[in-house]
């Protein structure tokens, strides 16, 4: 695989408060293998400071190849998600939340097995592995697994996580879906329409999760 960009897809709603360091975050990750970042912001109608701290960023940091779209109104997460996607130039592509619950250092623990000639889709798991996770809630842990239990049973995959925010995807196999959902309907759609394609190669890895208190 000739991979050469990876294309990180920032939707962002009201993140005044932390768009700044996630941003930092992902301007100092290195990429293995000398991969190149592409950075995403799509601002899905913010109604706070979060498009001129974004724009002062982007004139601060020249340097950075960062793309920036602005919706004419709150069409939803999902929608947003989908934007970034078609603008996406990269050979692959990551879903990067705006806040500051998943570590960008770690898109290295997802890009490896695709480096390593495995995987063509990598999902992040929060419940596997020896990472960090921060306890939240238990009802809120049994609704993630019971979605996930619901997605498995439709897809017949064995995910621990479908709801991870960190899925590294192969942007042409994505870009070829035809994606409908523009809320948060959008992680399980698009879980089961990977599951259709037999021949990709699906994988996942343990991430560390700092969830907010709520």
């Amino acid at each position: 695989m000739n991979f050469k960009t990876l294309s990180i897809i920032i939707p962002v709603y009201n993140e005044e408060n932390t768009i700044t360091s996630i941003l930092d975050k992902v301007k100092a990750v290195k990429l293995i293998n000398n991969i190149a970042k592409e950075i995403i912001l799509v601002n899905y109608y913010s109604t706070d400071n979060s498009e001129l701290i974004i724009s002062n960023y982007i004139e601060i940091n020249s340097g950075l190849d960062v793309k920036y779209f602005k919706q004419d109104k709150n069409y939803g997460k999902g929608a947003a998600i989908k934007k970034g996607i078609a603008i996406a130039t990269g050979e692959f592509l990551i879903i990067q939340d705006a806040d500051l619950e998943y570590n960008p250092n770690e898109y290295n623990i997802l890009i490896q097995p695709v480096i390593d000639g495995f995987a063509d889709v990598v999902y992040g798991s929060r419940f596997m592995g020896s990472k960090p996770h921060r306890i939240l809630f238990f009802w809120h842990t049994i609704g993630n697994k019971f979605l996930t239990f619901l997605s498995n049973m439709l897809t017949n995959l064995n995910l621990t996580d479908m709801e991870t925010y960190y899925k590294l995807f192969n942007s042409k196999m994505i870009k070829s879906l035809n994606l409908k959902e523009n809320r948060f309907g959008f992680e399980p759609e698009v879980t089961a329409k990977i599951s259709r394609f037999p021949d990709v190669r699906k994988y996942e890895v343990g991430i560390s999760y700092y969830g907010r208190t709520y």
